[in-house]
């Protein structure tokens, strides 16, 4: 498991490209047979990915080591999202089937996961978002139906765009993670900009569907001091609470966006105002 501390806003003004990088971008996340994770410890967020192939992958019977427990999820609660083939989550004991694009929350206490592909040649990739718990809610399956849809911005200003809900308190409840996916429609390349901040929670963005010759300009930073990592396709950005993000691409892509923190009210956001951008 990879550990990212903390970084001062203040700091962050003195970085340059390779420092960002090294501080905010995660990458490779989906090795075949394999679970990838990163803990950073803003707001105790952990953002891995599991790529099942030949078998059942399964979490290292020692990974409480980390979080300072017995196991695993002891005192976590667990949000995965599928972006590739079929799945099939057990769960001490109990199976879940988890179609492309579908979500799946695991509750705090959750002791033997094990994660497979139901076809091979058409591996899941299981993106994932762990958050301290402190109390146990049902396993539950989200469908990209069930998921709580939003529609914004315009084709204009090249932000239209339909968030998907899937781990919000009109969804499902959560201790304190959510997650959702938001996916821009044919022409439109922006992504929540107008941006804004939200001192109450931290906030990663996993952005994939991208060619290999597209990327993402993602911007983060204080509003007056705002600075830009270029993603490529199945790579996350971690967004401190004071930073702005946001993005915009070459061409298509789709992001899987996932908050820690305070609260969990969608709407809680301190806006900035377009000409306070530098």
């Amino acid at each position: 498991m990879q550990i990212r501390q903390p970084v001062h806003s203040e700091h962050m003004r003195s970085l340059d490209t390779e420092g960002l990088r090294r501080h905010f971008l995660v990458q490779d996340l989906f090795v075949a047979d394999q679970v990838t994770l990163t803990y950073s410890q803003i707001d105790r967020i952990i953002v891995g990915g599991i790529m099942p192939v030949r078998g059942g992958v399964s979490f290292a019977a020692d990974l409480g080591r980390h979080t300072g427990t017995d196991f695993f999820l002891q005192r976590r609660e667990l949000g995965l999202i599928n972006i590739g083939g079929a799945a099939r989550v057990v769960i001490d004991g109990a199976s879940f089937a988890l179609g492309s694009r579908e979500a799946l929350y695991i509750g705090q206490g959750a002791q033997a996961l094990e994660f497979f592909s139901v076809d091979a040649a058409q591996p899941a990739k299981l993106y994932l978002n762990s958050a301290p718990a402190h109390t146990a809610y049902p396993h539950r399956v989200i469908t990209l139906a069930q998921a709580s849809p939003e529609t914004l911005g315009a084709a204009e200003s090249g932000n239209r765009r339909t968030i998907y809900k899937f781990m919000t308190p009109d969804v499902l409840s959560t201790c304190q993670l959510s997650m959702g996916m938001t996916q821009l429609e044919p022409g439109n390349l922006w992504n929540t900009m107008p941006c804004h901040t939200h001192d109450r929670r931290m906030e990663v963005y996993f952005y994939f569907d991208m060619a290999p010759d597209t990327v993402v300009f993602h911007m983060m930073g204080e509003p007056t001091q705002t600075r830009h990592l270029v993603v490529r396709n199945e790579e996350a950005v971690i967004n401190p609470s004071w930073s702005i993000h946001s993005g915009v691409g070459t061409k298509a892509y789709t992001f899987i966006w996932g908050m820690v923190g305070e609260n969990q009210v969608f709407k809680d956001m301190d806006h900035v105002a377009m000409t306070t951008l530098r």
